[in-house]
């Protein structure tokens, strides 16, 4: 088994195989999400994520996968997302934002698409969405202040940090009734054009995250602390949402 895929298709066969083996009737639905789905995957450092969809009597028999999940992490796939249709119907509310994300950046791999067929209620996105920015702005200040304005872990907290503002904005994007990118940098720039954030500076933190661009200590700095001024400018814009 080679290690790491060059394409995510590759192991879709092979995975759907082994999965049915392992569950049979049980087994409802595969889907590929996130990255590895989105145009953003890179051979050997982007993991593949799926989200494997189980009966009631298939979920409480979870053991019967440990060899399988596994053989595959061997093959940078992370360990699937198991869940029944139930729970993805009863935290819509809860986590729309991130069901969001898995609707919009995701491939149907096996059974019925049901990630393809969601829907969710503005108000429940509307809120998680001021309830994200307003947490991810407080964590963003704490975890600036704990860099100590060091480059390394400067870095690190836009490469932590970023992932949760692309999700976020697509939350904003389908408030505005617009439709929301597959990749990254497309949705970064398309939120900040529609609530008039600095794109260039998301961008230069998109390029660090990715290691495209190596700015040096002084400009990280300056860069966390436009940062965070962007962010504050949307958790005002949150108070304006109403709810």
């Amino acid at each position: 088994m080679a290690r790491h895929p060059e394409r995510p298709e590759e192991i879709f066969e092979p995975f759907v195989t082994e999965f049915r083996r392992v569950f049979e009737r049980d087994l409802v639905s595969i889907a590929l999400y996130g990255s590895a789905a989105g145009g953003d995957y890179r051979p050997g450092r982007s993991d593949l994520n799926f989200l494997i969809v189980l009966t009631e009597a298939g979920i409480e028999e979870l053991d019967r996968a440990f060899d399988a999940v596994e053989r595959w992490r061997k093959r940078r796939v992370a360990v699937p997302l198991f869940v029944t249709e139930a729970y993805i119907r009863g935290s819509l509310d809860v986590f729309p934002l991130e069901y969001l994300d898995m609707k919009r950046r995701h491939v149907h791999v096996y059974g019925r698409d049901i990630l393809g067929k969601l829907s969710f209620e503005r108000e429940h996105v509307r809120l998680q969405c001021e309830r994200e920015i307003k947490g991810k702005l407080l964590l963003l200040r704490e975890g600036f202040l704990e860099t100590g304005g060091r480059k390394r872990a400067l870095k690190a907290l836009v490469a932590e940090s970023l992932p949760s503002f692309v999700a976020v904005f697509g939350g904003l994007l389908f408030l505005e009734g617009k439709e929301i990118p597959a990749a990254k940098g497309d949705v970064l720039r398309a939120g900040c054009e529609t609530f008039s954030l600095d794109a260039s500076l998301f961008e230069e933190l998109l390029g660090v995250r990715e290691e495209r661009l190596k700015p040096d200590e002084s400009r990280l700095l300056e860069m966390l602390k436009l940062y965070l001024k962007e962010i504050r400018k949307l958790a005002l814009l949150a108070d304006s949402w109403g709810g």
